[in-house]
């Protein structure tokens, strides 16, 4: 791709992405219960797929400090939403995984999100969607790669 339309293309992006995140987040926020917020929907939505997890595995997975995680994890133990499972073997780690009201909540959640990115995905066509969740999806992986193997 040459240098020009490589700059067209990144700076299309970065104004899109930008819109996107900000009204998205906007929107997730006003669905999310008083009690709660966006980022602990999202800890509870990821711990629904890999229950149990680890903090570490949770910060690592969220691109953020231990401190944080630890942060969020504390709300929601205290919310009754998650529960700390000492290992058996290894007494320095600890899993975490939903209670039933946690996944009460996430199921709450995930139902909402749904619905509401229903408004917005469903103004595309099927070969819109199609095309638009395979790029975003080769970003992801491209991203992950670069992660994992920093040269790329």
């Amino acid at each position: 791709m040459n240098e020009e339309l490589l700059k067209q293309i990144i700076t299309r992006y970065e104004n899109a992405s930008f819109i996107v995140n900000r009204r998205l987040n906007a929107l997730l926020r006003d669905l999310v219960p008083g009690e709660l917020t966006l980022d602990q929907v999202f800890v509870l939505r990821y711990m629904c797929t890999h229950n149990p997890c680890t903090s570490s595995e949770l910060a690592d997975t969220f691109c953020v400090g231990k401190s944080s995680i630890t942060a969020i994890i504390s709300r929601l133990f205290d919310k009754s939403l998650i529960r700390r499972i000492p290992d058996e073997k290894d007494r320095r780690v600890t899993y975490l995984a939903l209670t039933e009201e946690g996944m009460r909540v996430t199921g709450e959640m995930e139902r909402k999100i749904h619905q509401l990115l229903t408004r917005y995905i469903a103004r595309f066509d099927e070969q819109e969607g199609e095309a638009f969740i395979a790029t975003f999806e080769k970003l992801a992986r491209v991203l992950l790669e670069a992660e994992q193997d920093p040269q790329k």
